[in-house]
């Protein structure tokens, strides 16, 4: 089982990484690649087949700006995409507009600007369809956050 994480440049790395913490904290494999849909097309469709081939099973892809690397994933594999746009102009409105507004058929799920860690627990989620120990790790995640929250805000604030 493997998520690949995709985005565009060395600048949004730390953008990147609430993904792979999201991955982590469910022992999830994944890989990160830093690929261009414009200047190293080749290289990224290689990439994807080669992903497709390896047996990874969901491609979590950041983009800024024009933002059409996970367009550019989507419309060439069959496996579930999930864009996180990034903010590198007009507070990122620009990059989250392209990659939900895909073509009919090419879906991009696509979660809030720079929110990666969103994008990483999506992509456990759509795990757990498939491995019972990601669903049972998802459940108990989620009753452990709900505890924490109710511990931490339960007995009301003073305003």
């Amino acid at each position: 089982m493997k998520v690949a994480i995709i985005f565009g440049s060395s600048s949004d790395i730390d953008k990147m990484k609430g993904a792979a913490k999201a991955l982590k904290e469910f022992d999830i494999q994944y890989e990160a690649y830093i690929l261009s849909a414009h200047r190293v097309p080749e290289k990224l469709l290689e990439t994807v087949k080669r992903l497709e081939k390896e047996g990874c099973e969901c491609i979590i892809s950041g983009a800024g700006l024009a933002a059409h690397l996970p367009g550019v994933i989507a419309a060439n594999t069959t496996l579930p995409v999930i864009g996180v746009p990034l903010n590198a102009a007009v507070e990122g409105l620009d990059s989250l507009f392209s990659i939900v507004q895909m073509p009919k058929s090419i879906p991009v799920a696509t979660v809030g600007i720079n929110n990666s860690y969103n994008a990483g627990m999506l992509a456990v989620e759509i795990l757990a369809l498939k491995y019972s120990e990601i669903k049972n790790k998802l459940a108990q995640y989620r009753k452990n956050m709900k505890e924490k929250f109710i511990n931490e805000n339960g007995k009301g604030v003073e305003l």
